[in-house]
């Protein structure tokens, strides 16, 4: 192929894909009966069913890049739910009991029009959710091994002296119970399937580096025994807190920045070009989790005592001090001898992304407490607001539901004051938390807020 012809194709991550059909395309995916609204706020039985609110997504520019205070919009979740239906078709998933009563949807899931439907849109979406981290991060100009390990110690000097500000926001909270309940749901899009998105990393054929992914690989799975699998351990934690294990039971309780989280890995993987980011952002998780999950296990049993199971995250303050060895010292400095020092950028990169991406998913948890946690007093803002309503410069828009009538979980992106004129509705701010209003009642619900 000659230059004029390489030239002709756009290089780098989050160059722009196709989107002249985008609209339509993100109907006919989501069009799947799977994705539609559905009558229930915890999914058992069945890993397929995973609503996207179809009826939004028309109101979502997917073909424009989010800026970063677009994280937790609604555009992001809707998009971040789509992405992680599209790269779960890649994983095998059974109900816990019997598949016939699902088996149906087990094809629709599965079935090659869906996962090219998925296929069609993703790019796209990968952009409109992650594209903002190309104008949040710079790794420019030259590295070597020994400017990156530095750089790498400095930011971990910083975690291992920090506190944990999602323990203290859970520990600080009205409802500490509630609030280390949310905490508990929010990683398990991830926990549930932890290493799935690693496992697309060590087929191919690229030296020794490869065999010890593998190693990193087949711990987390327990070394082949269920019962430590990490996953299995994460299970437990449920378990002991009276939740679902199953895959996705809290579907509906998701934020936009959890599933940012597990979608990123699966962003860096699926797209082998950024190979390099993803062992950064690996290196990252490894090495910060042995503090993290130090501080999580604290602040699950000042809320609980020893009635929690917190063998998942003692495991991982145990063997991820290994895992960051392995990964900086028999994965990554290998591969830069044998690729060379043009590499280092990218892996810097994914080490920063994803450093990012966890420090705004817990800032997005801790205002999803706050939120929660003031649910009533919010109705008492709301009575003074609604005296004085429509006020200039707001819009008022008036909408009826039907007795019964269970609505997908959303985000608005704007602060709305939402009032009863009749009848009565439960709002929901997260599993088992919610305010009923009556009519006269009224709340004021945050941007960007479940």
């Amino acid at each position: 192929m000659n230059q004029d012809a390489l030239d002709r194709w756009d290089l780098g991550a989050h160059s722009s894909p196709r989107a002249v059909n985008l609209a339509a395309d993100v109907a006919a995916y989501a069009a799947n009966p799977l994705f539609a609204n559905i009558d229930e706020w915890v999914i058992e039985g069945n890993p397929y069913r995973r609503p996207v609110r179809p009826q939004d997504l028309a109101d979502h520019d997917f073909a424009t890049p989010l800026d970063k205070a677009a994280f937790c919009s609604g555009s992001a979740l809707a998009a971040q739910r789509m992405l992680i239906n599209i790269y779960e078709s890649d994983a095998i998933f059974l109900p816990e009991g019997d598949l016939r009563p699902v088996e149906g949807d087990f094809h629709r899931f599965y079935n090659p029009e869906t996962r090219l439907a998925g296929e069609t849109i993703r790019p796209n979406l990968e952009r409109h959710v992650f594209a903002f981290l190309d104008r949040e991060i710079d790794t420019s100009g030259i590295w070597s091994t020994d400017d990156m390990t530095a750089f790498f110690d400095w930011r971990l000097k910083a975690v291992a002296a920090s506190d944990s500000a999602v323990k203290q926001a859970v520990l600080a909270a009205a409802n500490p119970e509630e609030a280390a309940t949310s905490f508990l749901i929010q990683p398990a899009s991830d926990f549930l399937t932890e290493a799935s998105a690693m496992a697309r990393n060590v087929l191919g054929s690229f030296g020794p580096a490869q065999s010890e992914i593998f190693k990193v690989l087949i711990d987390e799975y327990g070394y082949g025994v269920h019962q430590t699998k990490h996953s299995t351990l994460y299970q437990e934690t449920l378990g002991s807190r009276g939740l679902s294990p199953e895959v996705h039971a809290y579907w509906q309780f998701y934020l936009a920045s959890s599933l940012a989280l597990t979608n990123y890995f699966h962003y860096v993987s699926k797209n082998h070009e950024l190979f390099f980011r993803y062992l950064g952002a690996l290196y990252y998780t490894e090495t910060s989790q042995v503090y993290a999950t130090q501080h999580q296990s604290d602040m699950l049993h000042a809320v609980w005592g020893d009635d929690v199971d917190t063998r998942y995250f003692d495991e991982h303050t145990h063997i991820d001090k290994h895992h960051g060895r392995m990964v900086i010292e028999q994965i990554i400095t290998p591969l830069i001898e044998q690729c060379g020092d043009s590499i280092i950028p990218d892996v810097v990169r994914g080490f920063e992304e994803f450093r990012l991406l966890q420090d705004m998913a817990d800032q997005d948890l801790i205002e999803q407490i706050a939120w929660s946690d003031r649910r009533h007093a919010a109705k008492d803002e709301a009575a003074v607001l609604a005296a004085g309503r429509p006020s200039a410069g707001h819009e008022s828009l008036v909408f009826r539901e039907d007795e019964g009538e269970l609505s997908t979980t959303h985000v608005h992106e704007h602060d709305e004051l939402f009032a009863i004129e009749d009848g009565a509705i439960e709002l929901v701010s997260g599993f088992e938390q919610t305010v009923r209003l009556e009519a006269g009642d009224g709340v004021v619900i945050p941007r960007h807020r479940l």
